[in-house]
């Protein structure tokens, strides 16, 4: 059985880390190739969001966006562009959600060619 003073400490902690501001996180870094990757994620809560940029030394880019929910049910969406050093491009959105027992996710995917593709996952844990 807890004491008293051990559920007021336990209390403090979690009235302390529910008071936290907005945790954030930035880096810029180059490639082994001569590309560049930004990254920036943050917390708020319960909820992260992200985003991703990649440039290659031939001029390729990628950018990458994600919001996440965690909780008992882990829910994430994303989308994600890109286009090649000649001009050809692309586009996707995925979105996910995970619990104890199984995950489902689906998403689209558009080519260079104007073609979008669609699929649908479901898997046991």
């Amino acid at each position: 059985m807890l004491s008293s003073a051990k559920l007021f400490c336990l209390g403090a902690i979690l009235v302390a880390s529910a008071a936290t501001p907005a945790a954030a996180e930035e880096w810029l870094r180059p490639t082994g190739h001569g590309g560049e990757i930004s990254r920036s994620v943050s917390r708020d809560g319960n909820t992260y969001t992200g985003s991703t940029t990649r440039t290659g030394p031939n001029g390729g880019t990628y950018t990458s966006s994600a919001k996440c929910v965690a909780g008992v049910v882990d829910r994430c969406a994303r989308s994600y562009s890109g286009a090649g050093p000649d001009g050809q491009s692309f586009s996707g959105k995925r979105v996910s959600a995970r619990g104890p027992f199984r995950g489902r996710s689906a998403g689209s995917f558009t080519g260079p060619n104007g073609n979008t593709v669609y699929g649908f996952r479901r898997w046991r844990r």
